[in-house]
């Protein structure tokens, strides 16, 4: 009792004690796990403005986008996708919530019907959109598909986010119009003339190795101009390949393996312990089934013709007698043995017209409501039609016929060769003869098809092949890693050019990669290369090997630079040409010397010219090109006054102006008014937004995690 009544007195400090315990505890975890910073850092793919954006919810966008793109996208490609959805979404949202714009609830209706109205899904029997069908739809999909559920809520939202973008740049688009003063500028602009003579010399003059440019005056140029010349963070690489391709060993084993194929053996069957003989390739029954079940490539049943079999083997395979084997022989990545199935002759074109009948269901159907067994009985009273009265056929094809593609033409479909069509039409156009006439059914419906010409009979001939694919053996892609791996070693402490010289190896350079680039040029997509690139802990000359479907590659990071003011040495190319230019300039006016266009043109060895109706919309002069500077200096003159030197686009120029024609003038410019408000409004929607994201604070992390 008396250590109940010690506890009972001290149970505050107790408590107190237990609570500094438990705050102690959740204080380690936090620095183990570096804190509730880290952990929402973790979570953060991105911020803009102030607004995070979730790494999980960016994924799933991701997710979406790469299915939606199909197979033929890589993910960095829905990346950048989803990325500037929520980059255009973070800037404009920022402005809506500022200036209280939203999009109402009947809004987004409206403009879902106007989005969905020529969608099949959501029509009624009269092709009209229905509201009823759109919920019962979205309703369905609530309960049978939270994916397609989930799209369809991200579909209403972009609705609801465009409405709402809609309405600010129309806002914004009110306000620069233009006046009637701008619309007879423009006018002026256009209409009003002027003529000139001129002299030019020409930047072409001077060779470019006679102008001297330094580093010094390059990066004097960029710092002055330091806003052109930014530059992104990045790496540079170079890698040597190992792949993993079969030896001449490993060849020669596939073929001696193949050849063993077209002969019969002698089998021992475990379960009876008795042996079996097999028939081998050159004296197996079922060819079709022997292939199949010993072949990388399936059975092709179709016949072809000499010119479409291998080239290095078609004569030996083309002359075969039936029965005949050939092989084993390479083509390409494979070793194959053949055997002659069929021969026959045959047309190697077809002409043929016909008339697709579909029914509900497939994609062809379009808007028909029938039924598969409606469609035949159309098609089978069609072909009675057009047997009774070949004429007809035309006209029927651009009534009933399903193929838009051709209906217009009366369902011809023009000449073709073996294996253009889907495989039952072929057949049929093929192996029948010029003006029969008949019904085949394939995955797009009933065709009612006519013959109509067969060009070139010749022998075709169907042959069997059974194909194994060269590749490295076993012992080889062990040979090969370890090869890659005495490299790697190697290189680490060595010079990575002088080991592959060593090893007769390429080495190539991949120079200026950035942090969000994806292919490496000779290695294609491997973005597991380029986050290596740029971590923080790799170190130039490190060395790092990479899994590819080739083999491998070794790669060595060679540079780092990081994100600011482009060096000299990057900006060279863009810049030296301009200052090239500029010293030409100097040098050129320097030369001229004389009060007249004559004694200049004289005293330089060039001719003047005349120039005519020149006007500042569209400042070209006729032979020297598009000179804005030169004609708006020309306006800025007096009639009879000759310039000073004009540094033009290709060349230094002296003008006199000869003659200044004013335009007459219109009673009003509305029409020039009108134009130039819609030319400022169609830009608003580009501007708009690049102002926005240049003015906006972007932490991009997407590297990190892509």
């Amino acid at each position: 009792m008396a250590v109940l009544n010690k506890i009972r007195q001290r149970s505050i400090f107790l408590i107190v004690i237990i609570a500094l315990a438990l705050f102690s505890f959740v204080l380690a975890d936090l620095f183990r796990n570096g804190g509730a910073i880290s952990a929402r850092a973790e979570n953060t793919i991105a911020t803009i403005n102030g607004k995070d954006i979730d790494r999980t919810e960016f994924a799933r966008k991701v997710e979406t986008a790469s299915r939606s793109f199909g197979g033929g996208s890589s993910s960095i490609q829905a990346v950048n996708y989803v990325w500037n959805q929520e980059l255009r979404q973070a800037v404009f949202e920022e402005q809506f919530e500022e200036l209280g714009i939203q999009a109402g609830e009947d809004q987004v209706n409206v403009l879902l019907e106007e989005s969905l109205a020529n969608n099949p899904t959501f029509q009624n029997e009269a092709g009209v959109f229905d509201k009823a069908k759109m919920q019962e739809y979205v309703a369905n999909i609530k309960a049978t598909s939270p994916q397609a559920y989930q799209q369809w809520l991200d579909y209403e939202e972009s609705i609801s986010k465009g409405a709402r973008e809609e309405t600010y740049l129309n806002m914004i688009k009110a306000g620069v119009g233009s006046t009637l003063k701008e619309g007879e500028l423009a006018y002026r602009l256009e209409n009003d003339n002027v003529d000139i003579k001129y002299v030019q010399l020409p930047f072409s003059g001077i060779e470019d190795a006679d102008v001297t440019v330094n580093d010094a005056d390059i990066q004097t140029y960029i710092n002055k101009y330091p806003e052109q010349y930014k530059a992104d963070a990045t790496r540079s690489i170079r890698y040597v390949m190992f792949k993993e391709e079969a030896s001449q060993e490993d060849e020669d084993q596939i073929k001696a393996e193949v050849a063993a194929l077209l002969n019969d053996k002698v089998e021992f069957v475990e379960a009876t312990e008795t042996t079996d003989s097999v028939k081998g390739f050159r004296n197996v029954e079922n060819v079709e089934e022997y292939v199949n079940e010993n072949s990388v490539l399936k059975f092709d049943g179709s016949f072809k013709f000499k010119n479409n079999l291998p080239t290095t083997v078609a004569e030996e395979l083309y002359n075969l007698a039936i029965g005949d084997v050939y092989g084993p022989y390479k083509d390409e990545d494979h070793i194959k043995i053949s055997r002659m199935v069929a021969q026959k002759q045959m047309p190697d074109s077809v002409k043929a017209s016909h008339i697709l009948v579909s029914w509900v269901g497939l994609g062809t159907a379009g808007d028909t409501k029938r039924t598969k067994e409606d469609a035949k009985v159309l098609a089978d009273s069609l072909l009675n039609v057009i047997k009774g009265d070949k004429s007809k056929f035309s006209a029927l094809a651009t009534e009933f016929s399903a193929d838009n593609s051709n209906k217009a033409k009366g369902g011809d479909l023009g000449y073709f060769v073996p294996g253009t069509m889907v495989p039952v039409f072929n057949d049929y156009c093929f192996e029948n003869k010029t003006g029969d006439q008949g019904i085949v059914e394939t995955q797009f419906g009933y065709h009612i098809i006519s013959i109509e010409d067969q060009k070139n009979e010749q022998k075709a001939v169907k042959i069997a092949t059974v194909a194994r694919k060269i590749e490295p053996s076993e012992k080889t892609i062990n040979t090969i890693f370890t090869e890659t791996t005495k490299f790697q070693i190697s290189a680490k402490d060595k010079d990575f050019e002088e080991v592959s010289k060593e090893n007769e190896l390429t080495v190539r350079p991949v120079n200026k990669i950035k942090e969000l680039d994806e292919n490496i040029p000779g290695l294609g997509a491997r973005r597991a290369i380029v986050q290596w690139a740029f971590k923080e802990e790799s170190q130039t000359g490190e060395i790092k090997r990479f899994d590819i479907p080739e083999g491998y590659a070794v790669v060595q990071l060679t540079a780092k630079t990081s994100k600011g003011t482009m060096t000299v040495e990057d900006a060279s190319p863009t810049v030296k040409p301009i200052l090239i230019k500029e010293k030409k300039a100097e040098m050129l006016k320097n030369k001229i010397s004389g009060s007249s266009l004559d004694a200049i043109a004289s005293a330089q060895g060039q001719t003047v010219k005349i120039a005519s109706a020149l006007n500042r919309k569209t400042p070209t002069i006729s032979g020297a090109g598009t000179e804005p500077k030169v004609v708006g200096t020309a306006f800025a003159l007096e009639s009879g006054s000759i310039s000073n030197p004009i540094v033009g686009n290709n060349g230094v120029y002296v003008i006199e102006v000869t003659k200044k024609t004013p335009a007459s003038g219109l009673d009003n410019y509305l029409s020039y008014t009108a134009q130039a408000s819609k030319t400022q409004a169609g830009i608003v929607n580009s501007k708009v937004f690049e102002a926005l994201k240049e003015a906006a604070e972007i932490e991009d992390k997407r590297a990190s995690f892509y």
